[in-house]
Order: structure tokens, then C-alpha cells, then sequence
């Protein structure tokens, strides 16, 4: 089934989007080392409690971050006109089950688009995918552009950010999570 397309416009979302991929194109045509710093999984040096975040998901059940407290969140910022973020969502999906649900959920915060937008790519991926269709949430958390994910402590402060493409399954993101889960 295709998906759906929409003309890129100059949302803020968008232009994040691009000076992103920019930045990034750029840094890693200087070097890899330069690129590693623009891109990957980033401690806080001081947690600070997560940005509220209450959503509906694809089945219009409205999911808030705070339930989920006691366990470690992945929060994944995305959208489907975001190639480096229609890359790594598979990714989501394997990570998630590496985990027991009592331990680690995946959120993935749909930004600036439709539920129908969404559900075309997304599908039933295996873990809740909130639709931030006018991006008031999303503006709300520390971010610089799209994709952009935090891991989230069992306590609800932001641990460590993500940005840009990941392979959340890789070692470097399941070893964090491991730490985090660790009492």
C-alpha cells in the first residue's frame, strides 16, 4: 500500500528536520569523529523530570508518559517525511522486545501529522504511536529536530538523548537501557 504524501512545508518541525540533516551531512563530510558528536546517545549530566507528555494513540486511547513510571520510556520523536526517522523505526520494534513490558515501553510521538498519515506507515508496530498532529507536545521537550528520542529513567527523568538516525537495538542503546534498569 503506498503512503500517503504531503508537500513539505515550512512548520517549525520541518525546518528542524532539515537543519538537522544539514548539520549532520555536513559534519560527516568533515569527519567520522565529527559526525559521532552530532549523532547517538548523549547522558544528561543532570536528569531533570521528563516534559509531561499525554497523547492519543492510532486507536484514539489517550496514553500519558506517567503511567509508565517505574519503568525505563523510550521517547522517539518522528514523522514519515523524515527519512533518517522512516530508517530507524524498524528499530523500535526490536528493541521493545528485548525487554519485558513490567521493565520497558517504546513511545513513538507522531509530530505534525494526521492519524491516517501515521497509521499508513507505522501499521501495528508493537508499541504505542502517539500523534502529536499540532506538535504543542513536542515543543515542550528539548528538542532540535526530527528524529530526536530520550530514555527515560524508571523515576520519569530524561537520562540520556538521542539524536538523529539510531539502531535503538544496537549495543550502545540496549547497554544504557540495561543501566537504567539496573537498581
Amino acid at each position: 500500500m503506498p503512503i500517503p504524501s504531503r508537500p513539505l512545508t515550512a512548520s517549525p518541525m520541518n525546518r528542524r528536520c532539515f537543519l538537522v540533516t544539514a548539520t549532520g551531512l555536513a559534519l560527516a563530510a568533515l569527519s567520522p569523529s565529527a559526525w559521532s558528536l552530532a549523532k547517538g546517545l548523549t547522558p544528561l549530566e543532570t536528569p531533570a523530570p521528563a516534559p509531561a507528555l499525554r497523547l492519543q494513540d492510532l486507536q484514539g486511547k489517550t496514553i500519558d508518559l506517567a503511567q509508565y513510571r517505574g519503568r525505563v520510556v523510550l521517547v522517539n520523536f518522528w514523522a514519515t517525511w523524515c527519512p533518517p526517522c522512516r530508517k530507524e523505526f524498524p528499530s523500535l520494534g526490536r528493541v521493545r522486545n528485548l525487554f519485558k513490558p513490567e521493565e520497558f515501553e517504546v513511545l513513538a510521538v507522531n509530530v505534525d501529522e494526521d492519524r491516517e498519515t501515521a497509521l499508513a506507515f507505522a501499521g501495528s508496530p508493537g508499541f504505542p504511536v502517539l500523534l502529536d498532529s499540532n506538535s504543542k507536545a513536542t515543543m515542550t521537550w528539548p528538542i532540535k529536530g526530527l528524529p530526536t528520542s530520550f530514555l527515560i529513567d524508571p523515576q520519569g527523568r530524561l537520562a540520556f538523548s538521542l539524536a538523529g538516525e539510531q539502531e535503538f537495538d544496537g549495543p550502545e542503546v540496549v547497554a544504557a537501557i540495561r543501566g537504567l534498569l539496573q537498581p
